[in-house]
């Protein structure tokens, strides 16, 4: 067995699969809908990674509640989120600002940042000293 990725529900997958593709640089690789019958935000989209081994999908829910960071009692919980790491932790976060993310007001640790997506799913920033400065990248 394997994971190659996770899957996440969207009230507009296609404008989150965008964000996606434009903050990683991970193609979208297959997208549908919407369907017939269906609003014309329903659809789907995968997202792969260059190297190809690791996937995102975004699926249309029709009931999706943004979650709600950090948790509350009683409101829509995170049930998961992305660790992504970058070379330049500020300069990431000033990158998915202008694709259209927002940071977060809760900040848990010092070294991470807590962004949200456009439809409100929670991921970290961290720096990730593996990356090369060699290595052409994005923030």
């Amino acid at each position: 067995m394997r994971v190659s990725g996770p899957t996440l529900d969207a009230a507009d997958p296609i404008a989150l699969a965008e964000f996606y593709e434009r903050l990683l640089g991970w193609p979208i690789v297959r997208r549908e809908g919407p369907r017939a019958g269906k609003p014309p935000t329903d659809g789907w989209a995968m997202l792969r990674s260059p190297a190809g081994e690791l996937k995102i999908e975004v699926q249309w829910e029709p009931h999706h509640r943004s979650p709600v960071w950090p948790s509350l009692e009683g409101e829509q919980l995170t049930m998961m989120h992305l660790d992504i790491g970058v070379f330049d932790l500020d300069a990431a976060v000033k990158w998915v600002v202008a694709q259209g993310a927002r940071s977060a007001e809760h900040q848990p640790q010092s070294g991470v940042r807590v962004m949200l997506d456009p439809e409100e799913h929670p991921f970290c920033l961290f720096p990730d000293d593996t990356l090369s400065a060699e290595r052409p990248r994005a923030p």
